[in-house]
């Protein structure tokens, strides 16, 4: 496939740069691809960045040439500013006064005014003066002039959904001829940051955005009032989709912001929409990229201008809906987890442990969060992602379930339908109401998740099963205390799962169990108010290797025997997945013989326990203790050779199986930032 270069007027392609060509000396200079050039014709004598492209293929065969503008005079910048109005300063009453949410940098000064001039059309309109005295500024200035090119070819959405740039004052009416003053629209006196400050940010912002039945309608739900949570909801969805439409008008016109936060997004009384500002360091897609002068570049550098975006949105919405986070030092801590390379998935693990509140029930942000089978969390999950790649583009968080309402029908993926099982397992675990009918659920829905395993093979096994892993629940044994009066007075605390990868053998994992207890003194039956002790733990390590396996589903035949003590969960998942909404998403007629399972093959163990004091001399009060924390915790964590194999993994859920049958289900743990 041949390459070709020459010069062209217009760009519509990203290219990387190669060295200057002059005319009369085409052979000598050193390039980094073959070229070879359509015509002979002379060159002018004029330094040009020349652009490689392929002349067949999915590539735009247009040549494509940007003059080396670094120096530019007031003349060329008043020609390429002729879309927008020239103003003079003579045109302006200045106000005597700043509003706060028109915070400035320290390159800028910021002035609110009112246009005098009766021939201008901004006449007697409020807008916002902007004095940039330092190069960088002035850059950002023109730029957000420049790209109003774009902006305007839709003008619903640029009025809706942007903050305006009207112009520019021309250099010689101002006191510093250096400066660069730009003109933009006033759209409140408030940064959202400013509104969600306030004691009264709640009602104060829903007459602001007007919240009736027509503009919660937007948004898929049409009631009004309600609880606390249930508005905020409506509302966070409101200005969340508000953000997303105006992101993606910027996206689908070769625009990145690069600079998404509260304090640059404000909300206009006057249609109640958010305005994303476009006066600071806005980056154009279609710019030169300098590297290698190939196609993937442009498209890599899109992407992750793109994810950047989708990242800043993601801390916009954790901030709106987790109070806790608009404290620095919490927002801190917060950015610190997802730089140190955690899974966005465990956030809320992280969270519970971090914000002030000890319940999630009391913090309004995990419930709004925690609603719609946690499709919250798995929103802002996949808007912080690790890997730029993995994040969602705003169409498909306008789809996702969280900022749909209840009228709007989405339908589910896989993965969303494996978040909701795990989620829905985890709070019904979290309410500690272990009747029947609950442990009939939190075993029906880990089936379920069993059965939608997406790393069902043990390669898979090896990158997301190393890492701490906390216990939630087990089905073969009720987890701490119960009516029954116990010899020793004993808590369990935390119980944790720690698996490390060994370098050798190939496949060979050190399981310890970790189990944290707290051992109570007290004399007769009655338990002490206050539940204070001596601090012990008990290590459980031993070594498996991971094979591949298969779980098999024994089928018993009708018989006269007496029916067991619990319900068949295999025949309860058969009927659910046979119903006609999961018969869309999985065609299965009947429940399958086997399921490839990680099997875990283990070793000897090794038992250790350490108290913070010794109780008394007796090695029986020892022994009374080790026996009791076995009553209280499941068997496999007291002994890890009874694990047998994992049937579901993923990065914040694990379930494994003992021998017995009995599912233990745990989630990750990521340390502290």
């Amino acid at each position: 496939m041949a390459l070709c270069a020459g010069v062209c007027s217009r760009s519509s392609f990203d290219f990387a740069d190669v060295p200057f060509l002059r005319s009369g000396n085409l052979s000598k200079r050193r390039v980094f691809l073959p070229v070879v050039l359509r015509d002979n014709k002379s060159l002018q004598k004029q330094r040009f960045k020349i652009g490689c492209f392929a002349s067949r293929g999915n590539v735009t065969p247009e040549l494509e040439s940007e003059e080396n503008a670094s120096v530019s005079s007031s003349k060329d910048d008043d020609g390429d500013f002729s879309h927008v109005i020239k103003f003079k300063m003579s045109d302006f009453k200045i106000h005597d006064r700043v509003s706060i949410g028109l915070g400035n940098r320290g390159d800028e000064v910021v002035y609110e005014a009112t246009v005098k001039e009766p021939s201008s059309p901004l006449f007697n309109t409020r807008v916002v003066l902007r004095r940039l005295v330092s190069t960088g500024a002035k850059r950002r200035g023109k730029r957000a002039i420049q790209v109003l090119k774009k902006l305007v070819r839709r003008r619903l959405m640029y009025h809706s959904y942007s903050m305006q740039v009207h112009g520019y004052v021309c250099s010689s009416t101002t006191d510093d001829s250096d400066s660069f003053v730009l003109v933009h629209g006033y759209h409140g006196s408030l940064s959202l940051r400013h509104w969600l400050e306030q004691s009264d940010w709640l009602p104060t912002l829903e007459a602001t955005i007007a919240l009736d039945e027509e503009s919660v309608r937007r948004v898929g739900d049409v009631t009004v009032g309600g609880p606390a949570v249930s508005r905020q909801l409506r509302l966070i969805r409101i200005l969340m989709r508000d953000l997303l439409i105006g992101v993606n008008y910027l996206h689908s016109h070769g625009l990145a912001h690069t600079e998404l936060r509260l304090e640059n997004l404000h909300i206009s009384p006057v249609d109640g929409h958010i305005k994303v500002s476009i006066t600071n360091n806005m980056h154009e897609r279609n710019t030169y990229y300098t590297g290698l002068c190939k196609v993937d570049g442009y498209t890599d550098r899109r992407k992750m201008m793109i994810a950047f975006d989708m990242r800043c949105v993601g801390f916009i919405m954790a901030k709106m809906v987790l109070r806790d986070l608009m404290d620095p030092n919490m927002f801190a801590r917060f950015k610190a987890f997802l730089s140190k390379g955690n899974d966005p998935s465990c956030l809320r693990e992280f969270l519970m442990h971090t914000v002030s509140r000890n319940s999630s029930l009391e913090n309004d942000g995990f419930q709004i969060l925690d609603r719609n089978w946690g499709t919250g969390w798995n929103l802002l999950s996949l808007l912080l992602a690790t890997k730029p790649s993995k994040r969602i583009s705003c169409l498909d968080a306008l789809k996702h379930p969280f900022l749909c309402g209840p009228r709007w029908r989405v339908d589910p993926t896989m993965d969303m339908i494996r978040w909701s099982l795990g989620s829905t397992a985890v709070r019904i675990i979290e309410e500690y109401i272990y009747g029947r009918q609950q442990r009939q659920r939190i075993a029906h829905f880990i089936e379920l998740v069993e059965m939608l395993n997406p790393h069902s093979k043990p390669r898979n096994w090896l990158d997301l099963l190393p890492g701490k892993w906390r216990l939630l629940y087990s089905t073969g044994r009720h987890i701490g205390l119960t009516l029954r009066q116990a010899p020793t007075r004993l808590l369990i605390g935390d119980v944790h799962l720690n698996v490390c990868k060994l370098a050798k053998p190939h496949a060979t994992f050190s399981l310890e169990s970790d189990i944290c207890f707290t051992v109570m003194p007290g004399i007769g039956n009655d338990w002490p108010h206050e539940k204070t002790g001596t601090s012990g733990r008990l290590q459980v390590t031993s070594l498996s290797k991971l094979r591949a396996g298969k779980r098999l589903y024994i089928k018993e035949e009708m018989s006269t025997k007496l029916p067991p003590t619990t319900p068949d969960i295999s025949d309860s998942v058969l009927e659910k997945l046979s119903s006609k909404k999961w018969r869309k998403i999985m065609p299965i007629k009947e429940f399958p013989s086997s399921l490839p399972v990680a099997k875990l093959v283990s070793s000897d163990v090794d038992i250790t326990m350490s108290l913070d004091e010794p109780l008394t001399r007796e090695i029986k009060t020892a022994q009374d203790v080790i026996r009791e924390v076995r009553m209280q915790v499941p068997p496999e964590l007291f002994d890890p050779s009874k694990i047998v194999c994992g049937t579901y993994v993923d990065s914040r859920l694990l379930v494994l199986r003992s021998v017995n049958g009995s599912a233990v289900l745990f989630t990750r743990v990521v340390q502290n930032c």
